[in-house]
């Protein structure tokens, strides 16, 4: 039962990582360069560094939102079929 749950529980942080990782590694790298940017040309505008990694994520949900969207139908499919096994009590 146990193993079950620890092995729910791995997939379920896989599966956050593998859709989340590209979406803050492209917020990350956005932001670095718009910090560069302000830092050489000394703008210190707030929505300067909003807008563009906000722009940034809403592509990448546009692009990749169906690889996402697949990716979490086949987790949650495989979850609802292994959890009577986590369920289960004897």
């Amino acid at each position: 039962m146990f193993d079950h749950a620890i092995a729910l529980s791995r997939s379920a942080m896989m599966t956050t990582g593998i859709i989340l990782g590209p979406i803050l590694i492209a917020a990350l790298v956005v932001g670095l360069l718009v910090g560069i940017f302000q830092a050489t040309t000394q703008i210190q505008e707030l929505t300067l560094s909003f807008m563009p990694k906000l722009i940034v994520v809403g592509i990448m949900l546009y692009l990749a939102g169906p690889w996402f969207l697949r990716l979490l139908v086949t987790f949650t499919q495989n979850d609802l079929s292994t959890f009577w096994h986590v369920a289960y009590l004897p």
